[in-house]
């Protein structure tokens, strides 16, 4: 008899402290909605991504494919309670069809307006009424783990890389080890267990100190037999009781193996986790700094406004800095600013028009207001916002940026967008016709993601403290449900809290 498997995506890395709301629209990238049925295979089968390894892995077992939903919103504010439910339901009257396996791609760091742990809630849920189903879902590197999470599947994996270049990787890792199981050809044994540490998303690069030895220990368990070995930095900008960082690990039939791997790489963790703290420099002297600079591309990271930690990608303070002290040749992506587009789109191309840029946006949890800038410039390029993504991070799928328009104002060129998107592909510019790898300047919203596809090209790259609901600045933030004592916000904090 052929068996019959569910696949399907629910993906969010929800900011608490974001204004951008979550709707059900917002986990759609194309403009006919989040894709359901035959649409999901579509959009995602053969592309770099989790759901499209596990589309993969069901085809090539010769299981018969239910896809249900695939939903894959940027990140923001708490997920509506309405589009969870939406979401949750569709996959789980899916189950509730009948299935032999369910593999879910899921973030592991979404919270909704009722629930800190979106991912466990529909992992229990699932459970309930199937509760041999066996289960494999892909993680992102940074999930905020719990019990009801490891508790509720089979196998999990994470994403081993931050820009995540691996999650087709992870994808398939985590489904061959679950048709194993199924197979009765491993008997996987998952443990877990965390760390008080807050660390910050721009110390987590997979390249980098301290994350990068972290994994690399990992590799090194996999390679020694393990069948998995998963670390998470985790997102500290979800205000829950169990953000930080853990270690998921995944041993044949020894749980006294998984549970030594994963306890010697926290100890690691912990041992570094001065270094998960990122130390920034006042906006006027990095930007001070870049235009002393001669080769370019020189990359200025507006990382406090990262669309893709739930910024609202509508802050001008380091565009007004570049403004201000006289940089020329420069490239911006993006603004978020749909008013804005519509403008320069019944302006028409090569018409000069004056706009109120940005700004559009209060930040009441780090006490802000929208603050827009007025620029004057070229309407140099309309377009409906889409192109093929050819890095590994999504290879194969469409880039949403919804109707979107570059400004030419003689020194700066900045392109304005209608949906938030964090820029890691060079067809984010070379889509309105700017090519990157010629541009003195490249200012991104962006914390690591931009890595995947603008590293290669850069000659320099400089961290830039704007404003945003993404600051790496602690102080800025009223952490009112974490688990407390956590490092650094108590220095003091002792390993296990």
């Amino acid at each position: 008899m052929v068996q019959r498997a569910v696949v399907a995506m629910m993906e969010h890395e929800t900011n608490t402290f974001s204004p951008v709301p979550t709707p059900l629209t917002r986990f759609g990238r194309h403009s006919e909605g989040v894709p359901r049925g035959e649409e999901v295979v579509e959009q995602y089968g053969g592309t770099g991504t989790g759901i499209g390894a596990f589309i993969e892995v069901a085809q090539s077992a010769g299981m018969e494919l239910v896809t249900p939903i695939a939903g894959n919103a940027a990140p923001s504010g708490k997920v509506d309670r309405e589009a969870y439910r939406i979401m949750t339901d569709t996959i789980v009257d899916a189950v509730s069809a009948g299935c032999d396996s369910l593999f879910l791609d899921l973030h592991g760091a979404m919270v909704t307006q009722d629930h800190d742990d979106g991912e466990g809630a529909l992992l229990a849920r699932v459970r309930q009424i199937a509760p041999d189903l066996p289960i494999a879902i892909s993680l992102d590197l940074h999930a905020n783990m719990t019990d009801d999470i490891v508790d509720n599947c089979t196998v999990l994996v994470g994403y081993k890389t931050y820009p995540h270049m691996d999650m087709y990787e992870a994808g398939l890792h985590s489904g061959r080890l679950l048709l194993r199981a199924m197979a009765g050809e491993i008997d996987p044994v998952m443990v877990w267990d965390s760390r008080p540490i807050l660390a910050q998303t721009l110390r987590m690069g997979h390249d980098d100190r301290p994350m990068g030895p972290l994994i690399a220990q990992a590799r090194q368990a996999e390679a020694d037999g393990l069948l998995a070995a998963s670390v998470f930095g985790g997102f500290p900008l979800a205000d829950v009781p169990f953000a930080g960082v853990s270690v998921v690990t995944i041993a044949d039939g020894s749980q006294r193996r998984a549970e030594e791997v994963r306890d010697q790489i926290l100890g690691a963790a912990w041992e570094e986790r001065a270094e998960f703290v990122f130390g920034d420099e006042p906006l006027e002297e990095s930007i001070a700094r870049a235009a002393q600079l001669d080769e370019g591309p020189i990359i200025l990271l507006d990382h406090a406004d990262n669309t893709a930690s739930g910024g609202t990608q509508d802050t001008n303070a380091v565009l007004a800095e570049v403004i201000r002290q006289g940089l020329d040749d420069v490239a911006m992506f993006a603004i978020y600013d749909p008013e804005v587009v519509d403008q320069m789109f019944a302006a028409g191309e090569g018409a000069e028009i004056t706009v109120s840029l940005g700004g559009k946006t209060d930040m009441p949890t780090i006490g802000r207001v929208g603050e827009p800038l007025e620029v004057t410039g070229q309407v140099a390029a309309l377009t409906d916002g889409t192109f093929e993504i050819t890095v590994a991070m999504g290879r194969g799928t469409r880039a949403s940026m919804g109707r979107s328009a570059l400004l030419d104002t003689g020194r700066v060129q900045i392109v304005v967008v209608s949906r938030h998107t964090e820029p890691n592909d060079l067809g984010h510019f070379r889509s309105f016709g700017v090519e990157p790898t010629e541009k003195r300047y490249l200012i991104l919203k962006s914390r690591i993601h931009y890595r995947a596809g603008f590293a290669p090209i850069a000659k320099h790259t400089i961290p830039c403290n704007g404003v945003g609901v993404t600051s790496s600045d602690n102080s800025l933030f009223r952490f009112e449900n974490i688990r407390r004592p956590i490092y650094p916000l108590d220095p003091d904090c002792p390993e296990v809290s």
